[in-house]
């Protein structure tokens, strides 16, 4: 099995991240030494920051891939891949819609860094957002904001995520697309730009194939990354519709799910 599989992608929060942000390091060294004997790549595919990601691999985050952003920024080890570049106008846009509505913290993230804006929410909510970006600014103004521009990270209080993605989801009108991966955090990406379509970027790089892809994801977010790979894994505290979604479960986060598939793969 392992000769066949050329690319394994792993959603971190939820997946492959223990609750407390941490996972079995040893562990997973021993198994990515493994995956590059078999000639497979290791790509980390979040909704999260790049420069938050490669902190979870300090001294090897060299080694591996990452499709960051929901797909809006794509790095082939050293190599940056892909950066996505929302338009001014979509941006200026949805800041408007946001100050309608005060329970919706808004950053804006950006290839250099994401920026809250001043008076928009409390220091709390800036600092629970800066366990998710590594490079977070406040500033006083989103709209001077000079920087290319990947998408939108949100939160809303979790009991109205639902509202709050409809409610988007009818503003937008496709001009972005909501998605959300549960706990009141909701992404507002380019149409199109998925963790699929930042793994198909590289599967054409590597002149590789679905078929020779692993993928594995929690949230409602991973569900084209999923239908994109040969083989996929929902983890068991994944919910029904991700489940759906892939071909396989496999234990949960807490349990190293990820972590013991990967060596029932890589042997």
């Amino acid at each position: 099995m392992s000769k066949s599989i050329k690319l394994v992608a792993t959603d971190m929060d939820g997946t492959f991240l223990h609750s407390d942000n941490t996972y079995d390091v040893l562990r997973f060294k021993r198994i990515l030494s493994k995956m590059e004997a078999a000639g497979c790549n290791f790509v980390v595919a979040s909704g999260n920051q790049y420069y938050q990601l490669r902190d979870f691999f300090e001294d090897y985050y060299d080694k591996l891939s990452f499709v960051a952003e929901n797909g809006a920024f794509v790095k082939d080890h050293s190599d940056l891949v892909f950066v996505a570049d929302v338009p001014r106008e979509t941006v200026d846009f949805v800041i408007d819609i946001c100050s309608e509505y005060p329970e919706i913290n808004n950053f804006l993230c950006g290839a250099e860094s994401a920026y809250a804006q001043r008076g928009s929410m409390s220091q709390e909510a800036f600092d629970l957002m800066g366990i998710y970006y590594h490079r977070l600014e406040w500033v006083d103004n989103l709209k001077k904001v000079d920087d290319r521009f990947l998408k939108f990270a949100q939160f809303v209080p979790e009991e109205k995520t639902d509202f709050y993605y409809g409610l988007l989801r009818e503003k937008l009108n496709g001009m972005l697309i909501p998605v959300t991966s549960g706990h009141g955090a909701i992404d507002l990406i380019i149409q199109g730009c998925h963790k699929a379509s930042g793994i198909k970027r590289l599967v054409e790089r590597w002149n590789l194939t679905p078929d020779q892809c692993v993928a594995f994801g929690d949230g409602g977010n991973d569900i084209e990354m999923l239908e994109f790979c040969g083989l996929s894994y929902a983890v068991d505290n994944a919910p029904q519709n991700v489940k759906d979604a892939a071909k396989y479960t496999c234990p949960s986060n807490e349990a190293d799910g990820v972590l013991t598939t990967l060596e029932e793969l890589f042997g």
